[in-house]
């Protein structure tokens, strides 16, 4: 058998495609992304086969152990979409939205092994010099100038005017791009996660963006995190260096945005949060991985292709499929947390940064952005409170990700610049 194939029993989940295996973008999780899992957790248990954007076949891991297990395990489960048998095989283009997030490229996400090492090397190296040299300087000034824009308002959407934009503007000071590309490229990554016929075009448009920028710092090098990838002594080539700045943009970008948005949510619709943070007997940080357990940044990390025949939740995987892990579902598994709404303080144990040797490296940087503007809105603005109704919430979700759509706030309003 060449793709994944539903159990035999049961009903097909909702929004089904062919034979019956439930499809994992469009309206099958625009609706209830949380649902859909549950709904194929109870049809297939731990680990069931769904079908990606252009009803390519896959395998969704939903127990917590299950991608633990997949997430540890390089070797039976390779991040090199080379063999890809889907791919190799010629049913997915290399055109296809899909190869944006899964397809092999010149990074330390594709890779395995020594040459994994190497390159991860380079950024993690990268990463570490901009913590110490920083960022909260720079989280601080570009939160208090979004901030600015609507302050005098009384009113404001902390989503779109906050959240959305705020980590890709300090990228582009750590990256050394202008501040003037920062909500275009924020476009730009958002729709490459998204998916769709526009990704290809707007992976390109970054893809120039960031080779221009190699380029200048070529001539004109300085304290970002591009000169520091063109001098590191792993010497990557051209091609890795611009895998790598794309890879950390999106990434970075993408995730630490979303889990901003969650964040304040979780602050603002939780007196306890607030009151907790506003007295100091709550630290930010356990908030975050609050959040980080019930909603996180990626709710599906694509992807691992197994490089032999095994067995995986009672299902017989082949050589060559793909699997995408279930961060979020993985995180509310009944089998380790049949409490959901038991306290978390202090658990980091959670799936959201993924795992094992791929797990993500600038998880401080964002960890670190999060915080500071999280502080920084929450001493700027007073009477800051929610002005609809928690329940009036809304979620866009995606294969990859489910994002708020607006957080809509009131406070007291004060003069700017005066």
């Amino acid at each position: 058998m060449n793709s994944p194939t539903p159990a035999s029993g049961g009903c097909p989940v909702q929004h089904g495609g062919p034979g019956g295996v439930a499809r994992l973008y469009g309206e099958a999780v625009a609706d209830d992304h949380q649902g859909s899992y549950e709904r194929l957790r109870k049809q297939h248990g731990t680990v069931a086969p769904v079908l990606l954007e252009g009803d390519v076949p896959a395998w969704l891991v939903l127990g917590y152990r299950e991608n633990r297990r997949v997430l540890e395990n390089p070797r039976q489960f390779t991040r090199d979409s080379r063999i890809w048998r889907d791919w190799k095989e010629g049913r997915v283009e290399n055109t296809s939205p899909l190869m944006q997030m899964v397809g092999w490229r010149p990074d330390c996400v594709s890779q395995e092994g020594e040459a994994h090492r190497r390159l991860r090397g380079a950024v993690t190296d990268n990463l570490q010099a901009l913590a110490d040299r920083g960022i909260k300087r720079h989280v601080t000034h570009f939160a208090n100038k979004q901030i600015d824009a609507f302050a005098d308002k009384g009113h404001a959407d902390l989503v779109t005017q906050y959240a959305e934009y705020l980590p890709m503007l300090v990228l582009t000071r750590l990256f050394g791009l202008a501040e003037r590309e920062g909500r275009q490229l924020a476009v730009s990554c958002a729709q490459v996660i998204k998916g769709g016929e526009d990704a290809i075009a707007h992976n390109d448009r970054i893809m120039q963006i960031l080779a221009a920028l190699a380029e200048r710092k070529r001539a004109e090098p300085g304290a970002d995190f591009t000169t520091g990838l063109l001098r590191h002594q792993a010497d990557l080539d051209d091609d890795e260096i611009l895998g790598h700045l794309r890879l950390v943009l999106i990434t970075a970008h993408t995730t630490t945005s979303n889990l901003l948005a969650r964040v304040l949510q979780s602050v603002l619709t939780h007196t306890s949060h607030m009151a907790g943070l506003v007295s100091g007997q709550l630290n930010i940080s356990a908030v975050v991985e609050e959040v980080m357990w019930n909603t996180p940044p990626l709710a599906v990390c694509p992807g691992r292709f197994a490089t032999a025949d095994l067995e995986l939740g009672g299902r017989q995987i082949q050589a060559g499929d793909l699997l995408v892990l279930g961060l979020a579902a993985g995180n509310l598994d009944p089998e380790v947390r049949p409490d959901a709404s038991a306290d978390l303080h202090g658990n980091q144990a959670h799936l959201a940064f993924s795992g094992g040797s791929h797990e993500c490296p600038g998880q401080g940087v964002g960890q670190a952005i999060i915080e500071t503007a999280v502080d920084v809105l929450l001493h700027r603005l007073s009477g800051l409170q929610v002005s609809v109704a928690p329940g009036e919430l809304t979620t866009t979700a995606s294969t990859w990700e489910a994002r708020l759509d607006r957080l809509p706030v009131e406070f007291a309003a004060q003069a700017v610049g005066v």
